[in-house]
């Protein structure tokens, strides 16, 4: 399978990295105009190309790997450029299928909401592919993104959308959490770098162990904590600071400004 990725960012090496670690039948090109940029890619066995027209020609996967913001003016650079049978495939956060199909005048199309995790094959993704889009591409997504985390295909394009408020942003939110525990063990008087490695443990520790029991984190929050004991009053401390809510709040605002940048399209 041939790609061509039209950006050479942080999320656009992270999935080159995954196919190529992987061992997927892929020949990769890059199309990036910094040229500070290029000699990274190219630091890391990538080819990079200034041209995103040479990046995409011929290439069964035209990969849109740039900020929602460029895509109007990339669009004008492409259109009429991506021929029926290729496949383009969009990491835009916010920006419909539908939208992406009119400014490109094109039917194939998969839109994908990666998250920064993949760079070290702890990836999560969620995403969906236009009715035109051939198996032997569906196959091949599915396993490009498998060889870099999880990976979740939705029929209805709206999870995705959500997608991108919940885990695309989410390490934000989690590492937002890790920082405030070191303080916090800090705080107390412990060396920051003993805090951080007990933080990080835990954060591990407990994400395993949801995923593995099966259980509802509040079952699981429930079973940490005694009557009278030091994690209720932990627990209260962040009621009263509304942390739960301030959490859904956040995610909700990251919806609604995921649905500005792709204009509700």
């Amino acid at each position: 399978m041939k790609l061509g990725f039209v950006g050479g960012g942080v999320m656009a090496e992270a999935l080159i990295s995954g196919i190529n670690n992987a061992g997927l039948d892929a020949e990769i090109t890059v199309g990036e105009p910094v040229a500070a940029r290029r000699d990274a890619l190219a630091a890391a066995g990538i080819n990079a190309v200034a041209d995103n027209l040479d990046a995409i020609s011929g290439a069964d996967i035209v990969a849109l790997a740039i900020k929602p913001q460029q895509l109007d003016r990339l669009a004008e650079s492409l259109k009429g450029k991506i021929s029926a049978d290729q496949t383009v495939l969009s990491i835009l956060a916010g920006v419909k299928m539908h939208s992406i199909g009119l400014r490109l005048n094109h039917k194939r199309l998969i839109r994908v909401m990666p998250n920064t995790p993949a760079q070290i094959g702890q990836g999560m993704s969620v995403w969906t592919a236009s009715p035109d889009v051939p198996d032997s591409v569906r196959e091949f997504v599915g396993n490009a993104l498998g060889s870099f985390g999880e990976e979740v295909f939705v029929q209805e394009e709206k999870y995705v959308d959500m997608a991108t408020a919940v885990s695309a942003s989410g390490p934000a939110y989690v590492f937002r959490m890790i920082d405030a525990m070191v303080e916090g063990g800090v705080l107390l008087g412990m060396p920051a770098d003993l805090a951080r490695k007990l933080v990080l443990q835990t954060m591990m520790g407990s994400a395993a162990l949801t995923r593995e029991s099966g259980k509802h984190p509040g079952e699981l929050a429930a079973m940490v904590t005694s009557p009278g004991g030091t994690t209720a009053a932990a627990l209260m401390a962040l009621e009263e600071g509304k942390f739960k809510a301030t959490v859904m709040k956040a995610i909700k605002a990251a919806y609604d400004r995921g649905e500005e940048l792709g204009g509700g399209k």
